[in-house]
């Protein structure tokens, strides 16, 4: 009787440690609220598929950001599984809103000596990070 206690409250104890931890972890990671005042965005444009491929494109002004906080940013944003997600990330010299469509090359091109990086994530979740800017 005495073991079926012990064995009971080991289980249980597990349980609780187990649910503290999922909890503790689920809460605790990262969210976009962390790029607050460092990226702001400037537009975006998502196609109206929804039974295909879904098309996501973003363009970000960057306030105070390194390489780092731009790719931690881009993967931490929405995607669809067998669609596209394309972040454009624009120097803060620009002044005006850059407005983004769905044909290449997405945005005006008098815009591009102000971009500083690009990140795609392609229909099979594959990241590509590509940086233009000086190190």
């Amino acid at each position: 009787m005495k073991t079926n206690r012990i064995i009971f409250l080991i289980l249980a104890l597990t349980v609780v440690t187990l649910i503290a931890y999922i909890s503790v972890a689920s809460f605790s990671g990262g969210n976009l609220s962390q790029f607050e005042g460092k990226l702001e965005e400037m537009d975006f444009y998502r196609n109206e598929n929804n039974t295909g491929p879904v098309l996501r494109i973003y363009t970000i002004k960057i306030i105070d950001a390194d390489r780092e906080m731009m790719l931690e940013y881009a993967k931490q944003m929405p995607h669809t599984k067998y669609g596209r997600t394309l972040i454009f990330f624009f120097s803060s010299a620009i002044k005006e809103v850059v407005k983004v469509g769905p044909r290449e090359p997405y945005f005006d091109s008098v815009h591009r000596p102000y971009l500083v990086a690009s990140f795609l994530k392609t229909p099979m979740s594959e990241e590509r990070f590509n940086y233009f800017g000086d190190d």
